[in-house]
């Protein structure tokens, strides 16, 4: 039976999300709508034959079917209708501030111009940030399926527009892309100011995540799972205070875990780990935020104590100045006594 008090704190309480792919939050209407605005043929007939062919096993059928999807995205306005539906859904869900990835190279790749993707998406976040009251900052994805020369192409072409991008990161493909193939590109949107944090320990080996730690000298590590797997890696994690962004849907539909009870979030929490909870590609992977805490609480039986730190944790290991933090603290502490 699902607890009732537990589910209507999840609720109430605000939040961060630090690990939200702008195009996995491309719904079955919403594509099928742009498809038929900007006249691109799909495969499908319907928004019902859409959502069916959102079904894979692994982290590549996945992807596939993720860059097929952004092929209905060729405007500006159809990158701010896409940023604006999910802050809808963040704003439901009590979201407050959101760091989210975009992924450049799978749109200039395909002719489109960089500026023509980051207006769109930073147009709605900004009207997100004025109508809604939720923060941001845009995290620049690098794809590791691709080399690092072609990161460094997009980072030039970024080049003109840093002021409006927070941070690098680096998904897509894990094995076999190991961090350290972007060392060099990591090094210098370092120098150049950015925050960097990479996709590590998701599919691929804890080596990964000490690479993107080392290599990389990321500030947080998104997903982490397979970090657990080495106790020298979890002492340190912990010791520096490195926030995870685990996407639990996400790892069960990508077969990452077998079982949404198999999420490593509480034992995280038992280590002190400063795990936080994510939605990830949530159009994909069945569901926002919330959706994500409630699976989570009732699989492990999560404490109302735990439910507040998981959120306390999206705030503190989240890129705002620490006056913002702690402000976000006491409306967590308001929610919970108020």
């Amino acid at each position: 039976m699902p607890n009732p008090s537990r589910a209507a704190l999840i609720d109430r309480l605000p939040k961060a999300e630090l690990h939200l792919h702008i195009e996995g939050s491309l719904e079955p209407e919403l594509l099928f709508a742009l498809a038929e605005r900007n006249g691109v043929a799909i495969p499908f007939a319907s928004v019902e034959e859409v959502r069916a062919a959102y079904s894979f096993f692994n982290l590549q059928d996945f992807l596939d079917i993720y860059y097929q999807g952004m092929s209905v995205l060729l405007h500006e306005q159809d990158f701010y209708d896409l940023t604006w539906a999910y802050l809808l859904r963040a704003d439901a869900d009590n979201v407050r501030h959101v760091e989210i990835f975009f992924d450049p190279q799978g749109h200039t790749e395909r002719g489109l111009a960089f500026e023509t993707v980051l207006s769109g998406i930073e147009r709605a976040l900004k009207d997100g940030e004025v109508q809604l009251g939720i923060s941001y900052r845009l995290i620049m994805c690098f794809l590791r399926h691709l080399s690092e020369e072609e990161a460094f192409a997009t980072l030039d072409q970024a080049m003109p527009y840093l002021d409006r991008i927070h941070g690098v990161g680096l998904d897509s493909s894990e094995v076999g892309h190991p961090p350290a193939k972007f060392s060099r590109v990591f090094a210098r949107a370092r120098d150049l100011g950015l925050h960097v944090t990479a996709h590590a320990g998701e599919e691929g080996p804890p080596e990964y995540v000490h690479q993107a730690l080392d290599l990389l000298e990321v500030e947080r590590i998104d997903h982490g799972n397979r970090a657990l797997e080495d106790a020298a890696l979890v002492s340190r994690i912990a010791d520096e205070g490195l926030t995870l962004t685990v996407c639990p849907l996400s790892n069960l539909r990508l077969c990452v875990i077998k079982d949404i009870a198999d999420s490593p979030v509480r034992r995280m929490l038992d280590l002190g780990l400063k795990a936080t909870i994510n939605s990830d590609d949530p159009a994909y992977f069945g569901g926002y935020i919330n959706a994500n805490f409630h699976a989570v609480a009732e699989a492990l039986d999560l404490t109302e104590a735990e439910i507040v730190k998981l959120a306390e944790n999206s705030f503190t290991g989240s890129f705002l100045p620490l006056t913002d933090q702690a402000r976000h603290l006491n409306e967590i502490a308001e929610a919970v006594h108020g």
